[in-house]
This record gives C-alpha cells, sequence and structure tokens, in this order.
C-alpha cells in the first residue's frame, strides 16, 4: 500500500459521492498526456512524482473500501491482499486519467489507508501542462488501456531492489501508522520476496525499468516533447 492522503495540487476537498462521475466525452480533444509510473511499494515513486516538478495524480486513492466483497485475500490467510491488483478500481482511475488528457481537471477520491476507506472526495487541475503524472503500484496495469485511448507519454518501472525497498517501506508504514505492526512485517517480507517478480509483471504490461536518475531524464525529455511548438509563420505575410 501507498502513502495517506495528503492535498492534491489544485484541489479541493468535499463530500464523496461518485455517483455522478461519468466518462468524460472521447469527443474532447486531448490536449495533455500521461506518464505511468509504478514500481514496488516503497520504491520512491512519490518523492520521484514530486521531485519532477510535474502534477501528480496519485493512483492509490482508488483503491476499494475494506468492506468490498470482492477485495483479494493473500493466499493461506484472512490478509486482504492490497498488493493485488483486484484491490483496486481500474476503471474509475482510467476515467480520471481521460479526463486530465481531455478537459484538466477531474473528481478525485480521498483515501485513507489506515481505515482502508474514502473519507471525501477531491479534484486535480493539471493547468496549462502538457504533461502530467500519474503514480501507484498499479500503474502498469492501465498502461495498454492509457495507449489506446491515445493518452500515453511514456510508462516508466521505478527499481531500488529489494532489501533498500523493505527498509524504506516498513519504515515509511510505520511512521504513518496504515497498518499493524504484524501485518506490515508479514506484508514487508512477503513483497521483498516477491520484487523481482513484481518488476517483471509490470515491465511485461509495458512499463520501462529504471532508476530514479534515468527516469527523471526521460520525464524531462517527454515534457521538451509535449511542449507545443512555436508558430514559426505567425509573422509571415499571407
Amino acid at each position: 500500500m501507498t502513502r495517506a492522503s495528503k492535498p492534491y495540487l489544485g484541489g479541493v476537498r468535499r463530500t464523496a459521492d461518485a455517483s455522478h462521475w461519468c466518462p468524460v466525452s472521447s469527443q474532447s480533444p486531448i490536449s495533455a498526456r500521461v506518464v505511468l509510473l509504478c514500481g514496488p511499494s516503497g520504491s520512491g515513486k512519490s518523492l520521484l512524482a514530486a521531485r519532477s516538478g510535474l502534477p501528480v495524480l496519485r493512483l492509490d486513492d482508488f483503491y476499494k473500501e475494506g468492506d468490498d466483497p470482492t477485495l483479494p485475500l493473500v493466499a493461506g490467510s484472512s490478509d486482504i491482499d492490497w498488493d493485488h491488483p483486484g484491490s483496486w478500481d481500474a476503471d474509475v482511475a482510467v476515467d480520471a486519467i481521460e479526463r486530465l488528457c481531455r478537459s484538466r481537471r477531474t473528481p478525485v477520491p480521498v483515501y485513507d489507508i489506515s481505515r482502508s476507506a474514502r473519507t471525501g472526495e477531491g479534484s486535480v487541475d493539471i493547468g496549462g501542462t502538457p504533461l502530467f503524472i500519474a503514480e501507484g503500484v498499479f500503474a502498469a496495469e492501465i498502461v495498454g488501456r492509457c495507449r489506446e485511448l491515445g493518452l500515453l507519454a511514456d510508462a516508466l518501472c521505478l527499481s531500488r531492489g529489494p532489501v533498500r525497498t523493505f527498509r524504506r517501506r516498513f519504515l515509511r508504514d510505520l511512521r504513518e501508522g496504515r497498518k499493524s505492526v504484524p501485518f506490515l512485517l508479514r506484508r514487508g517480507w512477503r513483497l521483498m520476496r516477491a520484487e523481482r517478480s513484481i518488476i517483471a509483471r509490470q515491465t511485461a504490461l509495458g512499463a520501462y525499468a529504471c532508476d530514479r536518475d534515468e527516469a527523471l531524464g526521460r520525464l524531462a525529455r517527454a515534457a521538451v516533447a509535449g511542449r507545443p511548438r512555436a508558430d514559426t509563420d505567425a509573422s509571415t505575410p499571407t
């Protein structure tokens, strides 16, 4: 699981009600594109996204609520498997990304990880930027859908190494009180052993595996490529 909810760039909190959400019209032109940023929990996605200076959509706020009967369980236990794609609402996440790409603003849920519940609703406004980041552990799951919709600028999978990721994830989750210590230890050990297979799955889905510095370089190039070209013909007489 990733971090607890924090204010969104340009977000305004209000009472949660997703019943009015509907897909943005496909007739609206695409005016921005997304970089999907994935990687194992604790790999530094949030810090990288913040360092990039680009607007950020936090995909981990699209987790299902703790009483959802469709939530998957860890094999052989009663723990909810929050690292399984089935614990996350991909459809609503893709809809939010498409809204940002077409209308530059979208409603988003506010998710409290310690309570496993949506506690409100906010909004994200990317302003006039041609590029934004959507980051989360399940970002790779929607690479194909975003590409088919013409929304994708790049897809990156951040990797730091299993031991380093384990330590960073555990200290972060403990500090933020996300779950009980026994749960965090069980989950952390399981994820450390599975990290290589997690990265293999995410790259197979279309994400490019890289470290922080290479990711920042690719983000910078994508931002330059997404800028509108100067109108060199503006002063040419007609």
